[in-house]
């Protein structure tokens, strides 16, 4: 496995390249990215999800690895929603607890397990990934709604996403053994790339209205803590643990921590810009998370996979 920072420049480099572009494009053409948020949750994300299942064929184990990561980051979101409600605003404290359940698995950290985990780790890796973005339009969406609207409001912007209806027709049509045409497969093909596009573009165009009044040190320094302190403290706990209970694959501990280090999940400033909770201070974490992460992924993973007697 090769750790170098150099190995994480090709995804980072076109990450910032897509922030850029958006910048570009909010600056240059006056693109407003609220639409493109809107079609990312409401259309784009549900087919990417759609594609994903009923491409990747999951079976029980795999789906039993997609809800035991649904379950951890939800419980993770709730209990920082918990800590942090009377020390922020209602609009940072919801905002903090999203981000506290979610990572950049996707647009970052998908190209980085393709280029440091084998075949069947990047398949676990995919479902615990599934987990992750199931909790972002479900239990995540409902935290972030309720720093801005009533419970029964949150509940039923939580009705109205479509991607709770993907996942649970992906697994019904697998579960009869319905099969579409492969041109019809690889024709959603495009969904996956567009989601990362669009995702990354977004913080650019966001990033184009921020001032410095939106730079807020403590908030900032939470979601880096949040990010880089607790998820891989929690990742390392989680392989422990699996390990002592059983012999535990190497791929699915690779995965693990490779969740565990990925920066700040741009889904953040996705599901902001469309509740409209701090989009530009979310915007301004993520860039941070993610410029410090070619430093902090190497050392993080070499560190805890000697912890975890595979280094």
């Amino acid at each position: 496995m090769d750790l170098a920072p150099s190995a994480l420049m090709g995804p980072l480099l076109m990450l910032l390249g897509f922030v850029g572009l958006g910048w570009i494009a909010a600056q240059r053409l006056k693109v407003d990215p609220r639409p493109i948020a809107t079609l990312l949750v409401y259309l784009i994300a549900p087919l990417t999800i759609f594609r994903a299942l009923m491409d990747g064929g999951p079976t029980a184990e795999y789906l039993v690895l997609t809800l035991a990561l649904f379950i951890l980051v939800s419980m993770m979101a709730l209990a920082v929603r918990r800590v942090t409600q009377h020390r922020f605003g209602s609009q940072e404290g919801a905002l903090l607890a999203f981000s506290s359940g979610t990572g950049n698995t996707g647009y970052f950290g998908l190209p980085v397990a393709l280029i440091l985990l084998p075949p069947e780790g990047v398949t676990l890796y995919l479902f615990c990934m599934l987990g992750i973005s199931l909790y972002e339009f479900t239990v995540g969406f409902y935290i972030s709604a309720r720093g801005h609207f009533s419970v029964r409001q949150s509940l039923i912007k939580i009705a109205r996403l479509p991607l709770i209806y993907a996942f649970l027709s992906a697994l019904l049509l697998n579960a009869l053994n319905v099969t579409f045409p492969p041109t019809l497969m690889s024709s959603l093909e495009v969904f996956p790339a567009t989601y990362t596009l669009l995702g990354m573009m977004i913080i650019g165009m966001t990033l184009s209205q921020v001032t410095l009044s939106a730079w807020d040190t403590r908030f900032v320094a939470t979601c880096v803590g949040l990010r880089y302190l607790l998820w891989p403290l929690v990742m390392l706990a989680a392989v422990l643990l699996l390990q002592a209970l059983g012999p535990l694959p190497p791929e699915l501990a690779m995965a693990l921590l490779l969740l565990g280090v990925v920066p700040m999940a741009s889904n953040v400033v996705v599901v902001a810009m469309e509740l409209g909770i701090q989009p530009q201070k979310g915007a301004l974490a993520v860039l941070t998370t993610t410029l410090l992460a070619p430093l902090l992924i190497p050392l993080y993973l070499y560190i805890m996979l000697r912890a975890v007697g595979l280094g």
